[in-house]
């Protein structure tokens, strides 16, 4: 059943990389955060809708969606504008969540607002809607060493990181479903490591 075009709704968006290459690589930690959200909200995120991997459904009083891009990372924002420009959502009502190589891997933060930090993913987002007003949930996978930050983003995280990776993603769930009944000051309160 279609939601009707509404300024209420909330709009979750997972980047990351579209394809088995990059599934379970550290850039896509977006989407794996997303599929969680999903299987917590009983929502299937497969159709295709917006150039995305699209799911709507309701949670509590709130109509939701989740969005993966299926462009690669750094050209998400066109995907990002066009459903909030079709929904007409208030852009307070939109969580971007990413992978940061600024935050150590098991650690996240939300945000209001701000710049992309260096996220070409981000980045293409601000472009494309004009603004830099919307809240984003970064999860951490830390410092590239000597690698330069593409490839190792790129790769799948080594056995040490694994486990806290998998935490982050589960507890960066939790505060996307804080943040959909509670608003992004609450969620920061208690989530931000």
């Amino acid at each position: 059943m279609e939601m009707d075009v509404c300024s209420g709704i909330k709009i979750v968006v997972g980047l990351g990389n579209p394809g088995k290459d990059y599934a379970e690589t550290r850039h896509n930690l977006g989407f794996r955060v997303v599929d969680l959200l999903a299987e917590q909200l009983n929502m299937n995120v497969k159709k295709k809708k917006f150039s995305s991997l699209f799911g709507q459904a309701e949670f509590g009083n709130e109509n939701i969606i989740l969005l993966k891009p299926q462009q690669f990372m750094n050209r998400s924002g066109q995907a990002v504008a066009t459903v909030v420009g079709f929904y007409k959502a208030d852009i307070k009502n939109l969580l971007v969540v990413t992978d940061d190589m600024a935050i150590e891997p098991g650690k996240m933060r939300l945000r209001e607002k701000g710049s992309s930090g260096g996220h070409n993913g981000l980045a293409d987002i601000i472009e494309k809607l004009g603004t830099n007003q919307f809240a984003r949930l970064r999860v951490g996978v830390g410092q590239s060493g000597f690698e330069s930050a593409s490839s190792y983003v790129l790769k799948k995280p080594s056995k040490q990181e694994q486990q806290p990776l998998a935490g982050a993603i589960e507890r960066a769930k939790k505060a996307a479903l804080c943040w959909i009944e509670c608003g992004a000051e609450k969620t920061m309160n208690e989530f931000n490591d």
